[in-house]
């Protein structure tokens, strides 16, 4: 059944008392090419929107389900949203995450009381589609292909047009499409003239590739400090849904990227990690056009160090 804004509101019930409603506040810079507004999700508990879809799917499986404790793959950020809900609940969580993920997040699940397993990336890929992994017991909780995960990513389109229904544009982070499919489907049902886009590091940028191609592409994916997106392709599923609901994508190139984090630590005084800064990259480059353009910023967990040499580089 195709996701719907009925899910998403009662989603919006599901996840009281986990996640927080983030604010939209305005980009404090004066002549950008539009009117730029950043939603914070890096100020959720685990500075990541990821808290959303955890606290949803969780919420709504059997007892039984949860007593064999839970799994994810995750690169850190779907990791700590599963982690923190399962230490809620008392119960078990392991994460799979790539042999490149960052160490900060890393920490970050294991002071959650989770157990990281880091496999090679085309393993951990793998993962996403097997549903499962060998000797790991658990109820596996999918980051982005899970109706219940993206209805709780979609309480986010709610509180946009609540706090602002003007908005004339949306620019979502892309990784696997569960934020970007889940915020859409909200916007979509209330305000059908929005425009909603997908951002992608150029280092990483599969869904670009594969809506232009009209069919899932494999591109050649690098990891850099932008490492809550990118992979090298797309869920033949997702992009199926996106093509639905979006209008388009953009890319943003690493220097714009990590210009845009400086950005908004000086400007308005947040902590954005790369992920988290591709939409304001995108909007600060004029690709999105002009009017009041929301950025999703996505996360905030990135590496001390990294955020140090970013800060004192650009």
């Amino acid at each position: 059944m195709p996701l719907t804004i009925g899910d998403v509101r009662r989603a919006r019930e599901l996840i009281t008392g986990a996640a927080i409603r983030t604010p939209l506040v305005r980009l404090n810079v004066w002549n950008a090419p539009a009117e730029i507004f950043l939603k914070l999700e890096n100020l959720q508990p685990i500075g990541s929107f990821k808290i959303r879809g955890a606290a949803t799917a969780m919420k709504l499986m059997s007892k039984d389900e949860l007593a064999k404790g839970v799994f994810t793959a995750s690169a850190g950020n779907m990791a700590q949203g599963v982690a923190w809900n399962a230490r809620r609940l008392g119960i078990r969580c392991t994460v799979i995450a790539p042999d490149s993920a960052p160490e900060t997040k890393v920490r970050a699940v294991e002071r959650l009381g989770g157990r990281v397993v880091t496999v090679p990336f085309d393993r951990w890929w793998q993962t996403f589609s097997d549903r499962s992994f060998p000797g790991i017991e658990g109820t596996f909780v999918h980051p982005f292909d899970d109706e219940r995960v993206m209805a709780g990513n979609g309480t986010i389109g709610l509180e946009l047009l609540e706090d602002m229904p003007e908005l004339d544009s949306v620019l979502i982070p892309w990784g696997g499409g569960g934020l970007a499919i889940g915020i859409a489907t909200a916007l979509r049902a209330l305000k059908p003239s929005i425009r909603i886009y997908a951002v992608e590091a150029e280092t990483g940028a599969p869904f670009t590739a594969s809506l232009r191609a009209g069919s899932p592409q494999v591109v050649d994916y690098r990891p850099s400090f932008v490492d809550g997106i990118g992979s090298k392709t797309v869920f033949a599923n997702m992009l199926a849904m996106a093509k639905d609901l979006l209008d388009g994508s953009f890319t943003a190139g690493l220097d714009e990227i990590a210009a845009s984090v400086k950005l908004i630590a000086e400007r308005n005084r947040v902590i954005a990690e790369g992920a988290g800064a591709v939409a304001l990259a995108v909007a600060l480059s004029g690709k999105a056009g002009t009017g009041r353009i929301a950025c999703i910023v996505s996360g905030g967990n990135i590496d001390g160090l990294k955020l140090a040499a970013i800060l004192s580089d650009h």
